[in-house]
């Protein structure tokens, strides 16, 4: 019998296809919008995760705090030091200390100007391999600088063919903050705009060009295996509260691990992530009052049929299990048009991103549950919106319905 319920329901949609396609409408751009912004989120929470996992799970990373916005250690009142570092060399699971300089800095080129980031080398061997390691950076063309002092700069892939009119290119001669380099070496593309417009210097000179006698904006330091992380970055905030001469509690410095970060960052995409398809789940709403209303229209129009239909037996349950059924069935068809919709747009997206900025950090991760849940949740939708409509229609008394 319940078969028979389908069919009927099927056919009434087939019935009026304008009004069933422009109901479906309404639903399918909500669910379109919710499979779409979850995928594209996922995808960058999955993206950030490989990134951070390039960390390494035995590094903790310092920084001044009260920064403003921009890069690590912007406008900090007091800002990590050579002294701190020093001081966390000091603390005994700790292999290695890597301090960076993160700032911006006007690049000029053949009579233009632009501003970009510049980034340190450290001096040390051991130091530049963890920052090469970290940062998986590759060479392109050229080669790292070979001395500390020297004028020479490694520049971004993105550096090389977008940033000026005259193209640079290994040799090129560069102004950096009125000081003349020489381009060394051209980093590998990595997908990481940031990074792709990055300029390297090495240390000495960038201290010396930009005026830093003793800041670093971020310091990273490398923990012996088998050690606590949390250990250890108790240990470090210990050194460095004798070092900045500060008490317990009045910190003006923070120690996260790669694990702190990655939740952080998680917790903050989730918020977006609830945000955009909270936005999005008002057009599912609009799409559940579209199938209320033609519900109601169908009742109205078929009023003889439902009085025929309960002449010859048919029950207040019958009849509201097959309104139920055309509005759950509107529901799911706009569910599954949304879904493919939304899983089109996604990689549409996605494609969009790597051949405008040549990046993989905006990825489309499609999730089986959430096609399950947009399609469950498309039908359920569908179904409560008719229950009132389906209701009203149950209740009709069978002599008054054939008589309109």
């Amino acid at each position: 019998m319940k078969r028979e319920y389908f069919i009927l329901a099927v056919h009434n949609l087939k019935a009026r296809p304008t009004r069933s396609i422009l109901t479906i409408l309404g639903v399918f751009i909500g669910i379109a919008a919710v499979v779409a912004l979850v995928s594209l989120s996922e995808g960058l929470k999955n993206s950030v995760a490989d990134q951070f996992s390039k960390l390494g799970s035995d590094k903790i990373t310092v920084q001044a705090a009260g920064g403003g916005f921009g890069p690590p250690g912007t406008a900090v009142p007091t800002p990590i030091t050579l002294k701190d570092k020093k001081a966390l060399e000091g603390v005994s699971d700790i292999d290695l200390v890597v301090g960076r300089l993160i700032r911006t800095a006007k690049i000029e080129y053949h009579d233009e100007t632009r501003f970009t980031y510049a980034v340190s080398m450290p001096d040390a061997l051991k130091e530049r391999e963890v920052i090469i390691e970290m940062n998986d950076y590759q060479m392109y063309q050229g080669r790292f600088f070979e001395q500390s002092s020297a004028k020479e700069i490694i520049i971004g892939y993105n550096l090389q063919k977008d940033f000026f009119p005259d193209n640079l290119y290994l040799r090129s001669k560069v102004l950096i903050q009125g000081q003349e380099f020489t381009i060394v070496g051209i980093l590998k593309d990595s997908g990481n705009p940031q990074r792709d417009n990055t300029i390297i210097m090495p240390e000495k000179s960038m201290r010396d060009t930009l005026l830093i006698p003793e800041a670093y904006d971020i310091v990273v330091a490398s923990v012996q295996k088998g050690v606590s992380i949390s250990q250890v970055s108790e240990a470090a905030a210990k050194q460095l509260r004798k070092s900045r001469n500060v008490d317990i509690g009045k910190e003006d410095f923070t120690i996260q691990t790669p694990e702190q970060l990655l939740g952080t960052l998680n917790t903050i995409l989730s918020i977006i992530q609830g945000v955009l398809v909270g936005i999005a789940a008002i057009s599912l709403l609009i799409g559940g009052i579209g199938i209320m209303n033609t519900m109601y229209t169908a009742v109205v129009e078929r009023t003889k049929e439902i009085g025929i239909l309960k002449s010859i037996g048919a029950t207040p349950q019958t009849i509201m299990t097959i309104f139920l059924i055309e509005s759950g069935l509107l529901g799911l068809i706009g569910g599954i048009i949304g879904v493919i919709l939304g899983v089109a747009i996604a990689k549409l997206v996605e494609f969009l991103a790597y051949q405008a900025y040549g990046t993989s950090l905006i990825q489309a991760t499609i999730s089986p549950t959430v096609i399950i849940f947009s399609l469950v949740f498309a039908f359920i939708v569908g179904a409560a919106s008719g229950a009132f409509p389906a209701k009203q229609a149950a209740k009709m008394n069978p002599v008054d319905a054939l008589r309109r």
